[in-house]
């Protein structure tokens, strides 16, 4: 490990590192542009020059510089600050006045670092360049004579959403920004460019002129478009969300989130319900708060022990808590929360969890996935595939042939592969150290192969120590927490529907099949008038994952808490709380009184939401049947309108309806 001084400090640095990375050690700041974490070294800004002796006597840019024993570095010598002074009067020659009207202002690099690192006036007084508006989709605006060619972007694009359609046209003073043909990035991570411009020539289009920084709230949250539980901050106004951004945490998605995670937040002020509805004479009419209990009050004594909860994709631990003890106080255990149809072995929580851990899956060095387009169902979990793919790691897999952005090899369609893996697969596994295998959403409801790919973890060798390669993409963030709280009958939502339930509630749930239902007393407890509000008798406004505290479990076993950024309108109010009042008018006691008492009460049934961190599973794998047989097929038809939080958002409809269904989309000039 190379010793070297900086500024008089000396520091001790990994092998390897650069001296950037070594003047960070000691404490020092560093200004850049180009140089990003994790990206892919470009040292193209020039802004983070250094003194560096032995050497030539000039400034050196300190990002590409690797360091070595012995050196001394001076990051605030006469001729550091004169030389940094000089390149950013270089940027700043051609930078329009545009910060009153960027939406960049108050939270810009070029900004901080000029008042910082920059002269107190330019000697510059030709015309500045102009550089025509390039059209980069839905999500993404420009306005590329801000750009300062840092090159984040392209190499954003080409390196982690492995999506090569943005590049750099012309050279010198000339050199623009531009995406292939001036047409919409089709990347489902396009967003993550605008957090990596470090000026206002990639901003967020639906945010455009909504806000500055300086007056919004910062709430930590975490995203439930998924099952990966990215660390979200959601920026609010009053009662409004107005934008979401990602957290650093490198343990689940590092710095990204999907145009998903961070778009849909539109869609939490359209289609809201605000008031409880009752259904009179086949019509759904406004009703008070009291009216609605009193009619579920009067289908609870005609249900008798006949009362069943479906668990909606969304839904945080504390509501399907709630819901569970107003169901057992009334005799039931009729809990489900795989809406859709899916009746998958739960007896071991462990043969269903992701448990290589989201991070750990980079080092896996042979992966087989089986039914699962990653790109739509996990984004984040695709890129760190990425990252092995690019260590070496060789990616087989199952199912119809779609992009995943790396290399893979493609075995069919047919399942019974499974039964006996082709031998390139075999001799892959037989070498690798770490070996994975990754079953999709849309393997699950296929017969026989959750046991097949159980039965192989012999055979291929993914249980070793200190490493567990089998690993399950679940799609919905409420899955593990709902399996966790027992909302999972052996058979499925169709052992529910055996039972002939009088009574039935719905978290948020919006894909069931409802006309199975029709001879239940259904009862809506969401936040949005999607499919599940329209088949209610009754609807109770409830809050959405922005407007609760909540406790998430991520498809790694992950227990993670989000905060309330905004308040629900209207009359709309938190779940646990119409379930805690709801009690009180059937009669009934369900064991808190208050949101400290809920957490209490849940902590004390399933002690692993109590600890937040990878939640322990022992592996005990159920012997099921190993016989697969039929083809696979995606399950997420539309990436961009997967929820109901989507399916009313303007942005996400856009997106769909460009990116995916290739339908042109007019700008207002057009």
């Amino acid at each position: 490990m190379p010793k070297l001084t900086v500024d008089g400090i000396e520091v001790e640095v990994p092998a390897g590192a650069t001296i950037l990375q070594a003047c960070e050690e000691a404490g020092k700041e560093i200004p850049r542009f180009c140089y990003h974490e994790r990206l892919s070294i470009a040292g193209n800004c020039r802004m983070c020059l250094v003194e560096v002796k032995p050497g030539p006597p000039k400034p050196q840019a300190s990002c590409a510089l690797p360091a070595a024993d012995g050196q001394e570095i001076r990051t605030d010598s006469a001729m550091v600050k004169k030389a940094r002074e000089g390149v950013m009067e270089f940027l700043l020659i051609n930078h329009p006045l545009d910060c009153p009207i960027c939406d960049q202002g108050g939270e810009c690099d070029l900004q901080d670092q000029s008042v910082a690192y920059g002269r107190g006036k330019s000697r510059y007084d030709e015309n500045k360049r102009a550089v025509t508006e390039k059209y980069m989709g839905p999500v993404v605006k420009t306005v590329m004579t801000r750009c300062i060619q840092c090159t984040r972007c392209v190499r954003f694009a080409q390196e982690i959403a492995g999506v090569e359609e943005i590049g750099a046209i012309y050279r010198g003073e000339n050199m623009q920004i531009t995406s292939y043909l001036e047409r919409a990035v089709t990347s489902e991570l396009s967003g993550n460019i605008v957090d990596l411009c470090p000026v206002g020539a990639l901003t967020s289009k639906p945010y455009a002129f909504e806000a500055r920084p300086w007056e919004l709230k910062k709430t930590l949250a975490i995203d439930v478009m998924d099952a990966v539980g990215s660390n979200i901050r959601i920026d609010s106004r009053g009662r409004q969300a107005l934008r979401i951004l990602p957290r650093v945490n490198d343990d689940v998605n590092e710095e990204w989130i999907s145009d998903k995670s961070r778009h849909n937040v539109d869609g939490l002020v359209r289609r809201r319900l605000d008031r409880p509805f009752v259904r009179k004479d086949g019509k759904l009419v406004e009703a008070s708060w009291n009216e609605a209990f009193q009619a579920i009050a009067t289908a609870t004594k005609g249900a008798g022990d006949k009362v069943a909860v479906v668990a909606g994709d969304m839904v945080d631990c504390e509501t399907m808590f709630a819901a569970k003890q107003l169901a057992g106080t009334l005799g039931s255990t009729l809990l489900e929360g795989r809406q859709t149809g899916l009746d998958y072995d739960v007896s071991n929580l462990a043969a269903v969890n992701f448990n290589s851990t989201i991070a750990g899956i980079e080092e896996a060095d042979a992966i087989l996935i089986v039914v699962s387009n990653l790109r739509w169902e996990a984004p984040l979990i695709n890129t760190r595939i990425r990252k092995a793919v690019k260590r070496g790691a060789k990616v087989f897999a199952i199912g119809p042939e779609v992009d995943l952005t790396y290399k893979v090899e493609w075995l069919g369609n047919d399942m019974g592969v499974l039964a006996k893996p082709p031998k390139p697969v075999t001799d892959a596994f037989a070498k690798a150290q770490k070996p994975a295998l990754i079953l999709g959403g849309g393997a699950l409801k296929i017969p026989g192969v959750f046991g097949a790919s159980l039965a192989l973890t012999g055979p291929l060798g993914l249980i070793k120590d200190g490493w567990n390669g089998f690993n399950v993409v679940h799609m919905a963030a409420a899955r593990m927490g709902g399996l966790m709280l027992g909302y999972a009958q052996q058979g499925g939502i169709a052992d529910i529907l055996k039972a002939e339930p009088k009574l039935s509630f719905f978290l948020g749930a919006d894909e069931v099949d409802y006309s199975a239902f029709a001879n239940s007393f259904n009862v809506y407890v969401g936040h949005h008038g999607d499919a599940g509000a329209h088949a209610a008798d009754v609807i109770l406004p409830g809050a959405s994952y922005a407007e609760k505290h909540g406790t998430y479990v991520n498809t790694e076993g992950r227990v993670q808490r989000s905060e309330q950024a905004v308040f629900a309108p209207g009359d709309a109010r938190e779940d646990w709380t119409i379930f805690r009042a709801l009690a009180d008018v059937i009669g009934v006691n369900i064991g808190f009184d208050d949101f400290a008492g809920l957490r209490a009460a849940m902590f004390a049934a399933v002690p692993a939401l109590g600890a937040e961190g990878l939640a322990a599973y022992d592996w005990a794998p159920p012997k099921l049947d190993a016989k697969p047989k039929g083809e696979g097929a995606y399950p997420i038809k539309d990436f961009y309108l997967t929820n109901s939080i989507c399916r009313a958002s303007p942005t996400m409809q856009r997106c769909s309806a460009e990116l995916l269904h290739g339908d042109d989309m007019l700008e207002a000039a057009e």
